[in-house]
């Protein structure tokens, strides 16, 4: 299996950073921004994710609207939106314009690298 490249979009940079550890001790390659600036800065730097782990609730550019802007740089970077303030209507929008995957937090770290790797795969 060839490494995979995760980006984590998280304004609590505690959690994206800690995430970006634990998925680099299972084999990932991974890096955590705090928001939707950054992660277009690392986007159009030439950093190319497989998978972007994105907040939903962010101060700014919230993440459907985070996610559009990941879809307009490249529409075959796949997300997963990991949110612990989600809503049935915001998982069905997200769907709607591309969405891979909505989780809600805590999530179990197994159960995020399958999704990440399903997400990888298609």
């Amino acid at each position: 299996m060839t490494e995979r490249r995760i980006l984590i979009v998280d304004d609590e940079l505690e959690f994206g950073s800690t995430l970006a550890e634990r998925l680099e001790l299972r084999g990932f390659t991974a890096k955590a921004v705090g928001g939707a600036g950054e992660a277009v800065t690392l986007l159009a730097s030439g950093w190319a994710p497989d998978v972007v782990v994105l907040d939903l609730m962010m101060p700014g550019v919230d993440g459907l609207a985070t996610l559009d802007l990941i879809k307009q740089h490249d529409p075959r970077i796949q997300v997963i939106i990991l949110t612990g303030h989600g809503s049935t209507e915001s998982g069905i929008v997200g769907m709607q314009r591309g969405l891979f995957d909505y989780l809600m937090k805590p999530v179990d770290i197994g159960e995020l690298i399958a999704r990440i790797n399903e997400a990888a795969a298609q």
